[in-house]
């Protein structure tokens, strides 16, 4: 059995001091949106109580779908190189980045330089001769990683956007090089994980918070094939579900792993993928793990489902 472990959005805090001239930009939008909610609602307490208890479960793999900084400012980017290299090895964790990673013209390529470890594919397996067709300076996306019985493939739909907006972005070249990777690692067997950090399902987040060219990433899963799809962005768990080439392919969100747990917001929280089987007979469970508003300070279960189990009876005897 392979574990996989997710979490989303940090939004790593404090704030490092913040210059004048950094918030001629979005940035001053956004500083004044930390000032009064976030600082509020994101708290490192959390993020620390989570992670105490990820450390405990010993997942095999770790991925992050992005969000990992505030306003992107250099010292916050130099600060999450850091936290990541308290999570793991880049080989036993997998990032893939945010729109607030890419918060504002140029801060995305000086995530992927200083992230580059956490977001590159395997290294003797190149998977395209595309130059850095995901736009991060740094690595290159879509990227694979091979691990046990998983491919791991991360994409970006990290773009700098306008004030008052929060979209992603997925092109032309990324969905076809997306769909060659898929159809690639569906012959080999292997349980295929892909990483976003926008939400790819229709009508599943606001407007202004949207993926725009969200139907190419789509038509990839439709015509070559998913496991399952992993994202963040909305600060909400959530199950859903888009066309795959043999199926409904589940698609997952997880609240803020920093989230302060009220009544209004959901707390804290990762989820853990217990993977077993082979093609034709994958058998997936979803354990969601985190903080709620009775149990703020103390990591609980908080649900357990079958995302995906053996099609035939003769499988499900195998592997039970």
């Amino acid at each position: 059995m392979f574990r996989l472990a997710h979490l989303s959005d940090p939004h790593l805090g404090p704030l490092p001091d913040v210059r004048y001239r950094q918030l001629a930009s979005k940035r001053a939008i956004g500083y004044v949106n930390w000032r009064r909610n976030r600082a509020v609602k994101l708290g490192s307490d959390s993020l620390d109580i989570l992670l105490a208890d990820l450390e405990m479960t010993a997942p095999d793999h770790l991925a992050v779908t992005g969000d990992l900084v505030n306003l992107a400012l250099p010292e916050e980017i130099k600060l999450a190189a850091a936290w990541l290299d308290t999570l793991g090895s880049p080989t036993g964790v997998t990032v893939v980045p945010g729109n607030h990673d890419a918060y504002v013209p140029g801060a995305v390529g000086r995530a992927g330089r200083h992230w580059a470890a956490f977001m590159q594919g395997d290294p003797d397996r190149a998977v395209s001769d595309e130059p850095d067709p995901g736009g991060v300076l740094g690595a290159r996306f879509p990227f694979v990683r091979r691990r046990g019985p998983i491919a791991i493939v991360g994409t970006s739909s990290a773009r700098a956007s306008a004030p008052f907006m929060a979209t992603g972005h997925f092109g032309t070249t990324q969905s076809l090089i997306l769909t060659e990777i898929l159809e690639a690692l569906r012959h080999e067997g292997l349980f295929r994980v892909v990483l976003i950090h926008h939400p790819p399902v229709r009508g599943s987040t606001p407007w202004h918070k949207r993926l725009i060219g969200g139907s190419r990433f789509r038509a990839a899963i439709r015509e070559a094939g998913a496991e399952l799809v992993l994202h963040g962005h909305n600060h909400r768990a959530g199950v859903l579900h888009i066309k795959g080439r043999d199926g409904r392919v589940p698609v997952v969100g997880v609240p803020s792993a920093s989230a302060t747990p009220d009544e209004r917001h959901e707390g804290a929280r990762y989820n853990l993928f217990e993977i077993d089987g082979g093609p034709g007979a994958w058998h997936c469970r979803m354990i969601e793990r985190g903080l709620t508003p009775e149990a703020p300070e103390t990591v609980e279960e908080i649900s357990s489902r079958l995302l995906m189990r053996p099609r035939s009876r003769a499988t499900r005897t195998q592997l039970s």
